[in-house]
């Protein structure tokens, strides 16, 4: 047994984009387990935007990442040394160890997972929260009809690439905006989307319109900005948006100079009677089970499918993080550890 423990903790709050110096690694002893306790060594960590609100100590839906406490984060790990009765070393679990090595745990935040259900990183993926999020999101509030179109931002991560082919599978249009031609050939040469435009192209706003002829019925928005400018005019009556990220503003310090254009939205939400709502994703702790039953058979099926950006070592999640806010993955973000 190791009797080092390395995690990386937030050593300073950002203003703007996460940096090197925001974060800071330690070295220290490895826990030992108490009576109803189990040791965890972290084989895969995810990275996802959400972490970069928990930096920030403005008042959001959960609390902030103190400074010098251990960046938050999912992680599937394995059972190294047990005092609960309810795990056996050697198991795989769903935990929320955070970005370090090894972690103590009471056993009740931990999932068991069985390796015969697939890759056990994909549960930090398409069978973990970032595609419940879009399950969840897209069902529940998005609410597909067949013939319907379907544009989703960010497709061609784990959130919006299970929206654009979940929508496929209710017969839904699906259009994805993702960054570069690279990721828009992924989507639909290899998820089948129907159509996908370059956000960072010159006429990005005139290609999406030529994209969706029809209108949007749902707009399942991750970004914000720019994007979501050039959807607003495209809305149907009757519209739905579920918001699910604007990482589009996650490293913005101060609100963007111009003019307040909150009166074009808000006439649009009036005079085209839209729904926009929020969410996160445990609104729908209570679907978890459907979740896992659809998500899993048509992944199973060959239905769905899932790509992973994976980095190795623990030492670049920091910098793989801060590229991720900036569109530079491609796939849903994991850190092999062990």
């Amino acid at each position: 047994m190791a009797v080092v423990n390395r995690r990386i903790v937030l050593a300073a709050r950002p203003h703007g984009e996460p940096k090197p110096e925001h974060f800071r690694l330690e070295e220290g002893r490895t826990p030992v387990p108490k009576a109803g306790e189990v040791l965890l060594r972290t084989r895969w960590l995810s990275l996802d935007p959400y972490m970069r609100g928990r930096m920030s100590a403005a008042k959001s839906y959960a609390k902030p990442v103190e400074l010098g406490d251990t960046m938050v984060g999912q992680t599937v790990s394995e059972v190294v040394a047990s005092e609960n009765p309810a795990f056996a070393e050697g198991d795989l679990v769903l935990s929320n160890s955070g970005w370090q090595e090894f972690a103590i745990s009471d056993g009740r935040d931990l999932r068991r997972l069985d390796p015969a259900d697939g890759p056990p990183s994909q549960f930090l993926g398409i069978l973990g929260m970032p595609g419940m999020t879009a399950y969840t999101g897209l069902l529940e509030i998005g609410r597909p009809r067949p013939g319907e179109t379907v544009v989703v931002a960010a497709a061609a991560g784990p959130v919006g690439s299970l929206v654009g082919q979940i929508a496929r599978i209710k017969g839904a249009r699906a259009v994805g905006i993702a960054g570069g031609a690279e990721k828009c050939a992924y989507l639909t040469e290899t998820l089948g989307f129907d159509a996908a435009v370059d956000h960072r192209a010159g006429d990005f706003a005139e290609a999406l319109a030529r994209a969706c002829p029809d209108g949007i019925d749902v707009y399942f928005e991750n970004v914000g900005g720019a994007v979501f400018d050039a959807v607003l005019p495209l809305f149907n009556d009757f519209a739905r948006m579920p918001v699910c990220g604007l990482v589009a503003d996650y490293n913005l310090s101060e609100l963007p100079s111009g003019p307040d254009r909150s009166p074009v939205l808000m006439r649009a939400i009036l005079t085209k009677r839209l729904t926009l709502r929020g969410f996160i994703v445990w609104d729908f702790a209570s679907m978890q089970d459907d979740f896992l039953r659809d998500v899993g058979g048509w992944l199973r099926a060959g239905r769905v499918k899932a790509r992973e950006d994976v980095v190795e070592g623990l030492d670049n999640a920091p910098a793989a993080f801060a590229g991720m806010l900036k569109g530079a993955n491609f796939g849903k973000l994991v850190v092999k550890v062990s």
